[in-house]
């Protein structure tokens, strides 16, 4: 990237990232920002996050409760377990309590790596590249399915000899074949050491989900990138060769769930979450 008159240049295309923001087609990272009440946000992504909502009205549910499984699994990462380095691909635009803002606040010499591949989120990468003096973040501009990139440009802020957690939250359901998300997660597991975590989020038609059938049908045919779901069998096939750590593969709203009333229970949602450990 270069910069030319105040903005960002591909020097592989000559666009500048305004030109590629595209704002008449809905994508996903910012109607996922409307619906967590963030403001980067065009007409096309409120309308389409409007129509989705009116289908299926749990997934503003289903961000939120995603986003708060993000704050309680790093927390535990980052506390209890001991964990300094978070590769987190598939980030989206940033909201309240980003990974290296829940990371360093319990461990302030913590490392995070971003991925992402969507313009919004690059214009927006200084927001993520804030840091503690102690700690520090980057920003690596690529897709998911190209791990190699990813591992190679990570290596300048994390030691992967040491433990990782590699994060894939709400981003393999983008990759619609499922082999190829397969060898997504095996790529970026193999290059990490024994003692590293898989933390991951996918939406399923299982838990309460089969509402959200034409909400996804309805999203594919208007929005970017086209999106899958998968069952709980699917999304385990994930986790192979890990110890998955209590309590499972459950909705990512049951997963070890912050209860601030006595008998409070946390509503169920179509999103499956899991940690895991590589040993």
């Amino acid at each position: 990237m270069t910069r030319e008159q105040g903005e960002l240049v591909d020097d592989r295309t000559g666009f500048s990232e305004a030109s590629r923001l595209n704002p008449g087609v809905a994508h996903n990272a910012r109607v996922w920002n409307y619906w967590l009440g963030g403001k980067d946000h065009y007409p096309a992504d409120r309308e389409v996050g409007e129509r989705v909502f009116g289908m299926f009205p749990n997934i503003v549910h289903v961000a939120r409760a995603d986003r708060a499984f993000l704050g309680r699994v790093v927390s535990h990462l980052a506390g209890q377990a001991g964990v300094r380095q978070f590769l987190d691909v598939g980030t989206g635009l940033p909201t309240v309590d980003n990974t290296h803002e829940v990371a360093q606040r319990l461990a302030p010499e913590s490392r995070i790596v971003y991925v992402d591949n969507d313009p919004l989120v690059l214009v927006h990468a200084r927001a993520l590249l804030t840091s503690t003096p102690e700690g520090a973040t980057d920003y690596i501009d690529a897709d998911a399915r190209d791990t190699a990139k990813i591992l190679r440009e990570a290596a300048r802020t994390l030691e992967l000899d040491r433990p990782v957690a590699v994060m894939l939250l709400g981003i393999l359901n983008f990759i619609l074949d499922t082999d190829e998300a397969l060898a997504i997660v095996r790529g970026l597991m193999a290059a990490v050491p024994s003692g590293s975590y898989l933390v991951l989020t996918h939406p399923t038609l299982e838990l309460g989900g089969e509402a959200n059938v034409e909400a996804m049908r309805f999203w594919n045919e208007h929005a970017t990138p086209p999106i899958t779901a998968r069952s709980g069998e699917e999304i385990a096939r994930f986790f192979d060769g890990l110890d998955i750590l209590d309590p499972g593969l459950v909705s990512c709203s049951l997963w070890r769930p912050d209860l601030p009333e006595i008998g409070a229970v946390p509503t169920r949602i179509s999103q499956y979450g899991a940690l895991a450990r590589k040993p």
